[in-house]
């Protein structure tokens, strides 16, 4: 939705998330605030142990590069705000994070 090539200093994506998992993710050079419109799941910090159940209305962040988990009960749909933007073609390294 807004990328690197907007030149605002921050990107916003419909992000999808498939029912299953757990889903591996770690930005290591990204941070991500995310808003659930839809859905349910659970969100685990690898870093700590925390849980956290995620639904509708919620919104959670990942600072310091936090290692986690998404799990999704339902097919799950975020609005996800990242720090640098993203250039919008990237994908999942096997260790979670972008290039």
């Amino acid at each position: 939705m807004v990328t690197k090539k907007h030149k605002m200093g921050f990107g916003v994506c419909k992000t999808v998330i498939p029912k299953g998992g757990p889903h591996h993710w770690r930005y290591k050079k990204h941070l991500e605030a995310c808003y659930c419109v839809s859905g349910y799941g659970v969100l685990t910090n690898l870093e700590n142990g925390d849980r956290h159940q995620i639904g509708p209305d919620d919104m959670y962040m990942l600072d310091n590069h936090d290692d986690h988990l998404f799990t999704a009960f339902t097919d799950v749909v975020l609005i996800s705000i990242f720090n640098p933007p993203l250039k919008g073609d990237e994908v999942h390294g096997e260790d979670g994070s972008y290039e």
